[in-house]
């Protein structure tokens, strides 16, 4: 046999399950906020890799490949990208639910109003963080942690450790789920907008009838008191349309790491 021996092979493999652990729980958003220590994040990752060696079918795995170090930095590459494209596609849901708050607060006026969001070190707005948080919450309570877990030990299955392909075997479909996305955080916006325009219109023929009126002064209130009206109302609509979006994208996901499966 050449290149490495049968020992070393075997831990050259579980090092490559590591890196596609270390991979989901550095991108996914409900490991990345900064409560949760780098040290604990790797020492998960490192207990999800413990309990996941006897998944590996070590019979499959290639041993010629692990000959060159091109071979091993070109794998250990891909690993990596297949734990962190699990994480940040399966969690792409909670991203459209920050966009439609950030624009649900500028239609209210809070665009103005930033805050310091702890799990990405940059300022957002209010409501933004507020969808964003209320959603990770939900993302808990739907066990949606579990599932991508599970995932990623259903891509030991699909995808083995040690296995290469530089080009994708079909079609992604990506700019299709994508579209998906934007559709959707669409939808949580459009009631919004429908109101704004409503208040637009009515604060119109107030000034028209009443021009000792002061509409600036009175439609920001106005405004205030109507978003969270609508908030109130289209909230729990908005997180019963995410719920079922979680497994879809975590199949998305799935599909387009099996489309890198070497043939």
């Amino acid at each position: 046999m050449r290149g490495l021996e049968l020992p070393a092979q075997l831990v050259m493999i579980y090092a490559l399950l590591h890196l596609r652990f270390i991979g989901l729980t550095f991108s996914s958003p409900i490991f990345t906020t900064p409560l949760t220590p780098t040290p604990f994040r790797y020492l998960f990752a490192v207990m999800l890799t413990v309990c996941s060696v006897g998944i590996i079918d070590t019979e499959t795995i290639p041993l010629i490949y692990f000959d060159e170090v091109l071979f091993i930095a070109a794998i250990c590459l891909r690993e990596l990208l297949i734990g962190v494209a699990l994480g940040f596609i399966s969690a792409l849901p909670l991203f459209a639910l920050r966009i439609a708050g950030e624009q649900v607060g500028s239609i209210m006026g809070f665009s103005m109003a930033q805050v310091m969001d702890p799990s990405t070190q940059s300022e957002t707005s209010i409501l933004g963080q507020l969808y964003f948080l209320v959603a990770m919450w939900f993302y808990f309570r739907w066990n949606g942690h579990l599932l991508m877990v599970q995932a990623l030990i259903e891509t030991l299955k699909l995808v083995p450790p040690g296995q290469i392909s530089l080009f994708p075997a079909g079609d992604l479909s990506l700019g299709t789920w994508l579209q998906n996305l934007f559709v959707i955080g669409i939808r949580m916006v459009i009631p919004f907008y429908c109101a704004c325009v409503l208040s637009d219109v009515g604060l119109g023929f107030l000034a028209r009838t009443v021009p000792q009126m002061n509409i600036f002064v009175v439609g920001l209130p106005v405004k205030v008191m109507l978003g969270f009206m609508v908030l109130a109302a289209v909230f729990p609509l908005a997180m019963d349309l995410v719920y079922n979006q979680f497994e879809k994208w975590i199949e998305f996901a799935l599909n387009v790491l099996k489309f890198w499966r070497p043939l």
